[in-house]
C-alpha cells in the first residue's frame, strides 16, 4: 500500500511538471508589417482635397491574424482649418479612414486601402502641387489566430 502511495504522487509530481512546461512555453505572436504605402490627392469638391491612402500588409508572423486595423496619420498637418494648409481632424477615425482584413494568414500578403487621411481647402480650384512631408499608414491592432 505504501509503494501505491509513492507511485500515485511521483505521477502527480510528473504531472505537474509537464503542465507547468506546457504553461511556461513560448506562445507565437503574429508580427504584422506594412510593405508598401502609397499617397494620393483626391478632389472632394471644387475647392476642397483629400489625401487618401493604399498599399499592401504582410503577416510575417509565424502564426495568422485577425481583424487586422490600419490607417493613416499626416503629423505634420494642424488641426485648425486654414485655407491653403492641409489639415486633420482630431475625432475618432471613421470607418472610411481605416483598412480592416479580417484574416491574414501567416506569410500572406494582402491589399488595403483608405481614405481621409488629410484635408485642405483652397481659395482656388487649383489641386494642391505636394502633399504634407510626416505622413504615415500605421497598423493600429490585430488579434493572434491560437
Amino acid at each position: 500500500m505504501k509503494s501505491h502511495h509513492r507511485l500515485v504522487i511521483l505521477l502527480c509530481g510528473i504531472l505537474m511538471s509537464c503542465l507547468c512546461f506546457v504553461a511556461c512555453s513560448e506562445k507565437k505572436e503574429g508580427k504584422v508589417i506594412i510593405t508598401d504605402s502609397e499617397f494620393m490627392v483626391r478632389a472632394d469638391s471644387k475647392n476642397a482635397y483629400v489625401i487618401d491612402a493604399k498599399g499592401k500588409v504582410r503577416n510575417v508572423g509565424d502564426v495568422d491574424v485577425k481583424n487586422l486595423v490600419i490607417t493613416g496619420y499626416c503629423r505634420s498637418c494642424g488641426e485648425l482649418i486654414n485655407p491653403g494648409n492641409w489639415f486633420v481632424s482630431d475625432i475618432e477615425k471613421t470607418p472610411d479612414q481605416k483598412a480592416t482584413i479580417p484574416y491574414l494568414a501567416a506569410g500572406a500578403e494582402e491589399d488595403f486601402s483608405f481614405k481621409g487621411v488629410a484635408f485642405i481647402y483652397n481659395t482656388v480650384p487649383d489641386k494642391p502641387e505636394t502633399i504634407p512631408e510626416k505622413m504615415e499608414v500605421v497598423i493600429e491592432s490585430f488579434e493572434t489566430v491560437q
